[in-house]
């Protein structure tokens, strides 16, 4: 092993250094080059400075647009003077996104998401050429993990995007360019330019409503009405990314020895999830983008030969034989076994597991189930005491949820306990059977309102 030592000479300082810093040599060369003037920028300027570092479209979007609300506190966070934002969108090649064989979609996500950061930095340091300040966070990975499980991204790409003028959200709950549809990814750079002019507002919505993405998704995420079940997609299409790596985690931690781990995780498994670790995550479906045709450049086979569409897109992703990820009691579980009897159903945890009592009533719109919900209604009031203390209504109605903030109307069910304790409760960590025989949860109305309750939101 090598020490490093510093030699005591090293730290001497050297006499003839200058101790006023007007008088050093980096000060006095500054001084005598003045001022960088900030070069004016227009939205056309920087849509070919972008276009120049390879993308396939770019916009820009003041941040202070009404759409962005949201992002301002964020990308404040990450930049103080942001002042705009250049949207980048990248092709990608659909036949490689269409591909049923899975390792073939994914390189190419993996391939247009490097090309998306490497053309981000190129417009950051040409705006920073140009005197104005400029980042540009990761397309996707690396996050802020030291938010997790809250918001760890910096800015919403699909957010900043649609602002721009580039497409719209799809019902897949992803971008569609008007031109290369759904075989886009997308990138942002934070600027602290103040760019003139403003996109052409996209007039029309580039979704051709065939719906295409409902059916071939393999957990249902996406319902014919247009609701989508986030933590479905999230479980499944994300598995090896984040908690379910944790999930995987536990299951190693659960498992007495390596010939229970066998039983609990497959050797494919194993090794799928040592690929994401060593290469990058893999993702286990993107079907709705697969079979989107929308897009001028995507629609015209579509048009010419829907059947051929169906045959040669479609169905071999509906058709594969595959695992698909799903908790317990989930509208998932129950959509597979109805649409596609002949995937594997692998059984997992929520991946979506609340940090605190606050965050619970944040994230139930995400793990609502509507099947559980169906046919009954009830309000229910939680007075959250402690330190994670929160007052909250949730009303279940025929399969419809909604959540406020307070103790709102009647409720048929009045549920008070301290905050830390209720997502014990929440998490499984704690029996409510036993909470409340030992006084640490008070239930007033009807009890069994509560398992109803807990039936829609599995874990």
């Amino acid at each position: 092993m090598i020490i490093m030592q510093k030699n005591p000479d090293d730290l001497a300082v050297d006499p003839a250094t200058p101790r006023r810093l007007a008088d050093h040599p980096t000060a006095i060369a500054a001084r005598a080059r003045g001022p960088a003037v900030a070069e004016p920028l227009t939205l056309a300027a920087v849509r070919a400075l972008a276009l120049a570092a390879g993308a396939d479209d770019a916009g820009v979007v003041a941040l202070d647009h009404p759409d962005l609300a949201e992002e301002v506190p964020h990308v404040r966070r990450a930049m103080a003077d942001a002042r705009s934002l250049v949207a980048i969108v990248v092709r990608m090649h659909p036949d490689n996104v269409q591909s049923p064989q899975r390792s073939v979609a994914n390189v190419e996500f993996h391939r247009a998401s490097h090309d998306v950061d490497e053309i981000a930095h190129k417009l950051a340091v040409a705006l920073a050429a140009r005197g104005h300040r400029a980042i540009n966070p990761a397309m996707a990975f690396p996050m802020e993990m030291a938010e997790f499980p809250g918001r760890t991204w910096v800015v919403s790409h699909k957010r900043v995007a649609v602002a721009a003028q580039l497409g719209r959200m799809g019902l897949h709950r992803s971008v569609i360019h008007p031109r290369f549809g759904s075989f886009i990814v997308l990138g942002t750079v934070i600027t602290s330019a103040a760019i003139a002019g403003e996109t052409a507002p996209l007039t029309y919505d580039p979704c051709v409503s065939c719906k295409l993405c409902v059916a071939a998704c393999p957990v249902g995420a996406i319902e014919p009405d247009g609701a989508f079940r986030f933590s479905a997609c999230y479980d499944h299409n994300y598995r090896e990314f984040m908690t379910g790596f944790g999930d995987f985690v536990e299951e190693v931690a659960d498992s007495k020895d390596r010939h229970e781990l066998r039983r609990r995780v497959s050797q494919s498994e194993t090794a799928s999830m040592w690929q994401s670790l060593a290469f990058r995550p893999s993702y286990k479906a993107a079907y709705c983008l697969a079979v989107c045709p929308a897009g001028e450049d995507i629609i015209g086979r579509f048009l010419r030969d829907r059947a051929g569409h169906l045959r040669d897109t479609v169905k071999p992703l509906t058709e594969r034989v595959e695992t698909v990820y799903v908790v317990a009691g989930s509208d998932a579980q129950a959509h597979v076994a109805k649409r596609f009897p002949h995937k594997h159903v692998r059984v997992v945890r929520s991946s979506l597991r609340p940090a605190s009592a606050r965050a619970f009533f944040r994230a139930i719109p995400l793990t609502f189930q509507r099947g559980p919900a169906r046919g009954w209604k009830a309000t229910f009031h939680f007075d959250l005491a402690g330190a994670d203390a929160v007052q909250a209504t949730v009303r279940i109605d025929d399969g419809q949820l909604a959540v406020q903030d307070g103790l709102v109307g009647d409720a048929d069910i009045v549920v008070r306990t301290d905050g830390n304790v209720w997502l014990e409760i929440a998490t499984k960590v704690r029996n409510p059977v036993l909470a409340v025989l030992t006084g640490k949860l008070k239930v007033r109305g009807d009890r069994a309102l509560l398992g109803k309750f807990a039936a829609c939101f599995p874990r």
